[in-house]
């Protein structure tokens, strides 16, 4: 089975399979050194990242920890990096730009990864989730 099997018509978070139970929330602990994982409903915990750089309100890096198979890896030398940036627009919004990179360390899957996150049932649909709750006023975190 390849990585595109294992992700057709998911989306980002539904595709790393060392989930056990269904997501509850996802955490990203603002710090450096901070933890990136996903609570699950069943009360387990599931890293997937650490956080690289905290610089709030400017932006953020974290260390991608999934590997091409989407397992989980430990080695940040193995990890792939997603930046997260936040400019001020002139009407008031923020721009947010976001950049996965570093696919090459995490060998010869590292190609499809990149396909994966960057199609639209990727960081595409993260983001347009993250834009939803932020225009309509919502809180991101509880």
């Amino acid at each position: 089975m390849t990585l595109r099997d294992r992700t057709a018509g998911k989306t980002l978070s539904q595709a790393i399979p060392h989930r056990k139970a269904p997501l509850k929330k996802v955490v990203i602990e603002g710090k450096a050194g901070g933890r990136c994982y996903n609570e699950q409903t069943d009360g387990t915990d599931s890293d997937w990242g650490a956080v690289l750089v905290w610089d709030p309100p400017r932006r953020l890096v974290l260390a991608w920890k999934i590997n091409a198979s989407w397992e989980y890896e430990s080695d940040l030398e193995r990890s792939s990096e997603v930046e997260v940036r936040f400019t001020p627009e002139e009407d008031g919004t923020t721009r947010v730009d976001l950049e996965h990179r570093y696919f090459g360390r995490l060998g010869p899957g590292g190609e499809a990864m990149r396909e994966m996150v960057g199609s639209p049932q990727g960081w595409g649909d993260t983001l347009r989730q993250f834009a939803e709750r932020a225009g309509a006023g919502k809180p991101l975190a509880d």
